[in-house]
């Protein structure tokens, strides 16, 4: 649908008014509708291409669950879901929010439907010219540049279905007006998605298209998005493994495309893959899937193993990404990847999290400790609530957050900033790994610094911690000794089973395998928390130790030093 508040039918919790509100506070300038004037409209028109000269390979495994809904007409978006009349266009009735709108426009479900065999290639094609008939000539709310990007993307994904000799001309001609409208506002736009996307769009639009014109021109701007968002160890700069995965098959796409059409490919390809590659095994767990730090979620192994397999050679392996501010423990089926680093400088920052010293910890296949996680589909005022101190497994000091969030001006979004004095060090010793990080998120507000000491044993059966609080030696004494309350988190992935003992907590695993967890502080209980990077909201559970802190103190016993252990059941 359009943006007119009438068009958006609400939930049963909320009103088309605080569906709008919600919108805007939490999507910013991104969120508003485009606006066109008369001389673009012009610019939009010109030669239409009679067919595409090469096709975009689509990389990316179906989602057969969701291409089998989607022929049942059922429309699942996160938490929210319509069921339509047999073949319905969704957009041709009430939707339950902008944010289910907002999806629905960027076609990322087109090639689920498309592997559906002949009826879902019919039927998605009938989708899109029904888009074109409603949005096609214009949109405010559905030409937004970055769902217009992405719907680019998408449809040129399917290029091979929707664009085969004898379909519409409409379509060929929607394509290229808004691929003429992309390329007139790129250069505006301070998106990094958008930049992203639209770079790589220019790219596939030259060699699909329109015979290597201004080829060298669209290689030469991708290129300098690969060098402002791929951070030299491979990682993305948003600190996001899901959105550096989605780069990744954006490149491997362009690279296969460019080798089928006998063009050079850049150097930069070869480099930038190989090293996005790696940082990519980094952040893969052995259930295939992804960490989901920051704005990502776990993304599908197949898709994962999609990117991995397509890479000119094995990927290089290492325990410590300095740039991208991660460390690894590994031993044994025992696998903890620590967060380290400082939020991206803006605007990449605008959906960074402000997990400092947060940990995901899994045992072979089994996720044990997580964050609540991040997903696209799930609706946006859970996507900003996951951002905070909170929601990751750490420690929360007088109920602040590690980074402050600072109002990015350009875009009208929270950015989250620091924290300050972050950093981490590690010894490996006797088949042993020690980490000793800190950061100084608490400094100015409560004069405390955080210290979490991690250590693994050699076989993989015991992840010990202590998470201290510590009044650093340069800062005077406080004035004032009102003891500050904390909580330190740990978020339970939704696959384990928690029960609280006398003298530890037991955690079944999906798997079979069973940890407990022990500590000696007193203010330990289980919690309801919640999960997105499934695609929806879940409620598993999370371990929570709470208490109070002396100002003054050096850290180094309670209350301001609280110890705790995982310790892996010996199977009998």
């Amino acid at each position: 649908m359009g943006g007119g508040d009438s068009e958006f039918q609400a939930d049963r919790t909320r009103s088309s008014a605080d569906d709008a509100a919600i919108w805007r506070r939490f999507r910013g300038l991104a969120g508003e509708d485009a606006r066109i004037g008369a001389l673009q409209r012009l610019k939009l028109s010109g030669p239409v291409p009679k067919a595409f000269v090469h096709h975009l390979p689509d990389l990316i495994p179906a989602d057969t669950w969701r291409g089998e809904a989607l022929m049942r007409d059922v429309w699942r978006i996160g938490m929210e879901r319509l069921t339509l009349e047999r073949g319905q266009p969704p957009w041709t009735g009430p939707l339950p929010s902008r944010h289910f709108a907002d999806r629905l426009h960027r076609f990322d479900w087109l090639s689920d439907l498309v592997s559906q065999g002949a009826a879902g290639q019919e039927r998605a094609a009938g989708f899109v010219d029904s888009w074109i008939e409603s949005f096609g000539t214009f949109n405010g709310f559905a030409w937004r540049a970055e769902p217009t990007a992405s719907r680019l993307w998408n449809w040129m994904r399917c290029s091979n279905v929707l664009f085969a000799e004898g379909c519409p001309p409409e379509r060929m001609e929607c394509l290229m007006r808004q691929l003429r409208y992309l390329s007139e506002i790129l250069d505006q736009t301070t998106n990094p998605r958008t930049r992203w996307m639209g770079s790589c769009l220019m790219v596939a639009r030259s060699v699909c298209l329109d015979g290597a014109h201004r080829l060298d021109e669209a290689l030469a701007r991708l290129d300098g998005e690969c060098t402002a968002q791929i951070l030299p160890d491979g990682g993305h700069v948003s600190r996001s493994p899901a959105r550096l995965l989605n780069s990744l098959l954006n490149l491997l796409a362009l690279q296969e495309v460019l080798h089928k059409a006998g063009h050079i490919v850049p150097d930069y390809f070869d480099k930038w893959i190989a090293r996005m590659g790696a940082m990519l095994a980094f952040f893969q767990t052995e259930d295939g899937a992804l960490n989901p730090f920051n704005d990502g979620d776990e993304a599908r192994p197949e898709v994962v193993a999609a990117a991995l397999d397509r890479l000119a050679a094995p990927p290089r392996r290492f325990t410590f990404a300095p740039k991208s501010g991660f460390q690894k423990l590994q031993k044994g089926s025992l696998r903890l990847v620590l967060d380290c680093g400082e939020a991206p400088p803006p605007p990449f920052g605008d959906y960074a999290h402000a997990g400092a010293l947060g940990f995901e910890l899994s045992d072979g296949p089994a996720r044990l400790v997580t964050s609540c996680g991040y997903s696209a589909e799930v609706n946006v005022d859970w996507q900003a609530a996951v951002r905070r101190t909170g929601a990751h497994s750490t420690l929360v000091l007088a109920g602040r957050d590690s980074s402050n969030f600072v109002t990015n001006e350009e875009t009208r979004l929270l950015a989250a900033m620091g924290p300050e004095g972050i950093s981490a060090k590690r010894l490996e010793e006797s088949d042993e790994i020690w980490l000793d990080a800190q950061h100084g998120g608490y400094k100015a507000a409560c004069g405390l610094l955080h210290r979490r000491r991690l250590f693994m044993s050699g076989d993989g059966s015991r992840l010990t911690g202590e998470d201290s609080l510590v009044r650093p030696i340069s800062q005077p004494p406080s004035d004032d000794n009102k003891f500050i309350n904390f909580e330190i988190r740990f978020h339970l992935h939704p696959t384990v089973t928690a029960m609280m003992g006398r003298d530890a907590i037991r955690l079944i695993c999906d798997n079979g395998s069973v940890w407990r967890f022990k500590t000696s502080h007193e203010g330990t209980r289980l919690e309801r928390t919640v999960y997105l990077a499934r695609g929806n909201v879940e409620r598993p559970e999370q371990i929570v130790m709470a208490g109070y802190a002396d100002p003054n103190s050096d850290g180094s016993e309670p209350p301001n030093c609280i110890r705790w252990a995982f310790l892996k059941e010996k199977v009998a």
